[in-house]
């Protein structure tokens, strides 16, 4: 068996005594090993164990028994209970423990779909949300681009030397055990090529109609399928920047969608990389800055929006931060020309003090002024570590 690195994960979670709190993730993500980093010694509960699920989901009580027997040491550390929406019977004895004892929990999972549809109980407030994202920038010494892009960035993934095969198992064991274990919808060959079509969209504008014409069901079903894809945080609809009150431009009404990985968008395209140029690494390179973004954004807990720009006339910008603070291109190229610019210069005509950065592969950062405005030139792995530092 490969050994692979463990990483130190960017996520924080520091929780205060008798606080409890959810982590979700996609499968893969590494939450477990986390877990067991961040609280070495903790009782832990893994709902994967077919014994203890039907055991616990029997008779939910007998966690409070469980927890009677236990060292009194074990107790003033977080109870993690792992794949905790396999066994949405057992919250309502959470809430009890954490009510009248004064437990702290850590429920992990890698969906809160099936517990939100079978109205289980949510804790109301009780325990904090944390959602862990594949690994970033910030986590893994000396990421190399090529090699994020084509394996992805699941911990095991990453660090394969042939990582198609369990990108490949990845899908279908998605499809297996989250869609049709879960019963999340019923028609899995329309779900399966729904997917396929994902890999195929990514980074690009959802056009529903034809999604459900190439699919071959309904528009309301494909707009169900992306609701499933984000519930398992397995996709990401990213919503288009509203125009400004007295704007002439029309944009974009509809949002682009974002895989969460580059691995799985990768094997979902059928393609294979061989170096960082052409059109597929570069949609892959766009999918790799969402991600980045997106995870600085959850990890820094910085609440900021995140946006694209899109005019009707085609004039793009692929992530706008703060609706008119940084406007961010992805271009991966080595030679960034005022033609890189077009979709910066259009954005930046009604948000002059925007600051516009465009992410490519050129060895140094720059500034350049193209059509009369100032851009930045970054360097990706310099632009992530000002991603991760707040300085963007």
């Amino acid at each position: 068996m490969d050994e692979f690195p463990l990483y130190r994960r960017a996520m924080p979670i520091d929780l205060p005594p008798a606080q409890s709190a959810f982590v979700w993730g996609p499968r893969k993500v590494g939450k477990s090993t986390f877990l067991k980093q961040s609280f070495p010694g903790a009782l832990h509960f893994d709902f994967l164990d077919s014994r203890l699920r039907f055991s616990l989901t029997r008779n939910p009580a007998e966690l409070g028994d469980i927890l009677d027997a236990a060292p009194p040491d074990k107790l003033r550390l977080p109870i993690i209970l792992d794949e905790v929406q396999k066994v949405p019977e057992l919250l309502d004895e959470v809430h009890r423990l954490i009510e009248n004892r004064r437990f702290s929990f850590i429920l992990c999972g890698s969906s809160a779909r099936k517990l939100r549809r079978g109205q289980a109980n949510l804790l109301g407030g009780r325990a904090w949300r944390f959602q862990m994202f594949p690994l970033v920038s910030a986590e893994v010494p000396n990421l190399d681009l090529l090699r994020a892009l084509s394996h992805g960035l699941l911990p095991a993934h990453y660090d394969a030397a042939r990582p198609d095969r369990s990108l490949r198992a990845f899908v279908d064991d998605y499809l297996k055990e989250e869609v049709a274990a879960e019963a999340l919808t019923r028609n899995l060959a329309a779900f399966a090529r729904f997917l396929e079509v994902t890999g195929i969209m990514s980074g690009q504008l959802v056009n529903y109609a034809k999604i459900a014409s190439d699919v071959g069901v309904d528009a309301k079903t494909v707009r169900s399928y992306f609701e499933i894809l984000e519930d398992t945080m397995i996709g990401r609809l990213l919503p288009p920047l509203p125009a400004k009150p007295g704007s002439r431009k029309e944009l974009a009404a509809t949002p682009k969608f974002y895989l969460f990985d580059t691995g799985v968008a990768r094997i979902l395209r059928r393609v294979r990389l061989t170096g960082l140029d052409g059109p597929e690494a570069g949609h892959l390179f766009e999918t790799f800055l969402a991600h980045e973004i997106h995870a600085s954004i959850a990890y820094l807990e910085s609440r900021r929006t995140v946006h694209f720009y899109r005019t009707k006339s085609g004039s793009e910008v692929d992530f706008v931060i703060d609706h008119d603070r940084v406007a961010i291109e992805a271009k991966l190229s080595r030679d960034i020309r005022n033609v890189d610019a077009r979709g910066l210069n259009s954005f930046l005509e009604e948000s002059p003090t925007a600051r516009a950065i465009v992410v490519c592969l050129e060895p140094r950062r720059r500034n350049v002024t193209a059509y009369g405005r100032k851009i930045e030139i970054y360097p990706w792995a310099d632009f992530c570590k000002d991603l991760w530092s707040g300085a963007i």
